[in-house]
């Protein structure tokens, strides 16, 4: 499983790269600043959570946990949700999708409180399982 999360942590900081550079270069003189703003906010959030899919993907190689497991996919369903969101109100205009993004925002503070807990389980003399 951590190679998996190393390999979604990767392909979203590509997508986010690309998302971000879509953004400033093609998007920016074409949609409406407050969309754009909205927009760069889904590219930072992406980029975070692409440098912590890959953070938990190494501590998984050495320790690998359920609570290391569900903080992948909730961040991974945090990307999807939040950052999707973010993206397609802001390409889109429809306002409304923004419902969705307080679903993604809550599976990433779980997301991250379950690496919390999984740092709180470390053992410095064992790899934690399970």
């Amino acid at each position: 499983m951590s190679r998996m999360f190393l390999l979604i942590g990767a392909l979203n900081g590509f997508f986010a790269i690309a998302l971000g550079a879509f953004g400033a270069h093609a998007l920016r003189a074409r949609i409406d600043a407050t969309l754009y703003t909205v927009f760069q906010t889904g590219v930072e959030y992406h980029s975070i959570h692409a440098l912590a899919l890959l953070a938990l993907g190494i501590l998984a190689l050495h320790h690998p946990s359920r609570p290391l497991i569900w903080g992948g996919w909730l961040m991974s369903a945090g990307i999807l949700l939040f950052c999707g969101s973010l993206y397609l109100m802001s390409l889109s205009g429809i306002r409304s999708l923004g419902i969705i993004t307080p679903i993604g925002g809550f599976a990433f503070l779980l997301g991250w409180l379950s690496l919390a807990v999984a740092i709180w389980r470390l053992r410095p003399d064992r790899p934690e399982r399970g």
